[in-house]
């Protein structure tokens, strides 16, 4: 059995199929047994799991994942990948290749018809490109997913998990939180992957929480004002809001709700935490409801 973990065996399956990388699936193949072996020890892969695994490339953390898991579906988008999948794993029968693209997989019904339903584990080295639009795709899909231990850039890991006041904060950090505890496991150099990325990497770990930890009466509203705040992050919190033309609020209206908070009217919005978010939302719902 050639591991894959092995950069020597990395090269060979290369060249056997005379593979080239393609820049625009941001392919960066991981050649670390050690961060292998963390990432599976950390999404703590078991035998009775069912793991979905995203852009598995040549199938070399594929393959650790069938001996641990009980079965694994790996999603690959590149067509030339799939004959070289099917070399690498050929000696497991619990490993399942998908050519396609898992921003167009219905994976509420996938999950379904593969697992009767039930939750399953995502363990990924994410394309770098598409991490934000991949994970916010799962989390907010509300499908079965216990947890997520995804390979991601080292900044995007940051602002996953990011507190309020830093200079990482922002409406992906409260977004990931709202749907999950993420926590940064392992950081990973460039010199781990083949070719080497431009940028340092990490591992961040997502468990998808049983019930959102803030009391919010509407979801897409508290959003739309997450967004509002950071998308000109030099002015205050009541000229976000003031300047978004989704909120049909009066400057009063707006400085009530920021002062109920019991925060001064000038504070911006990178300071609030994800509980004020919410209270502030339900202020703002009850204004438009009067």
């Amino acid at each position: 059995m050639a591991y894959l973990g092995n950069p020597g065996n990395t090269i060979e399956a290369l060249r056997k199929y005379n593979f080239n990388f393609q820049k625009r699936f941001g392919q960066n193949f991981l050649i670390d047994a050690n961060i292998l072996e963390k990432i599976i020890r950390s999404a703590e892969v078991r035998k009775d799991d069912f793991v979905l695994e995203i852009g598995p490339g040549i199938g070399t953390m594929t393959q650790y994942l069938c001996e641990s898991a009980g079965r694994v579906a790996a999603v690959e988008i590149d067509r030339n990948l799939i004959p070289i999948l099917e070399d690498t794993l050929k000696e497991y029968d619990n490993a399942e290749i998908i050519c396609g693209d898992i921003l167009k997989l219905d994976l509420d019904a996938f999950v379904r018809e593969k697992n009767e339903g039930k939750p399953i584990k995502i363990v990924a080295n994410l394309p770098y490109y598409i991490t934000t639009p991949i994970v916010m795709g799962i989390l907010e899909s509300g499908i079965p997913v216990e947890s997520m231990t995804i390979m991601v850039q080292k900044e995007v890991a940051g602002r996953m998990q990011a507190r309020p006041g830093s200079k990482e904060y922002g409406a992906l950090s409260l977004a990931v939180q709202y749907y999950a505890e993420p926590k940064v496991v392992a950081n990973v150099p460039p010199n781990c992957f083949m070719p080497r990325p431009n940028v340092g990497s990490a591992v961040i770990r997502l468990v998808r929480r049983q019930a959102p930890p803030v009391n919010v009466e509407d979801e897409r509203l508290m959003f739309s004002i997450i967004r509002a705040s950071f998308n000109q992050r030099r002015k205050t919190l009541a000229n976000g809001l003031k300047n978004n033309g989704g909120f049909s609020l009066s400057r009063e209206q707006i400085k009530e709700s920021i002062l109920a908070l019991g925060v001064p009217e000038n504070i911006r919005g990178e300071t609030l935490s994800l509980e004020q978010f919410a209270e502030l939302s339900n202020k703002i719902k009850c204004f438009s409801e009067e």
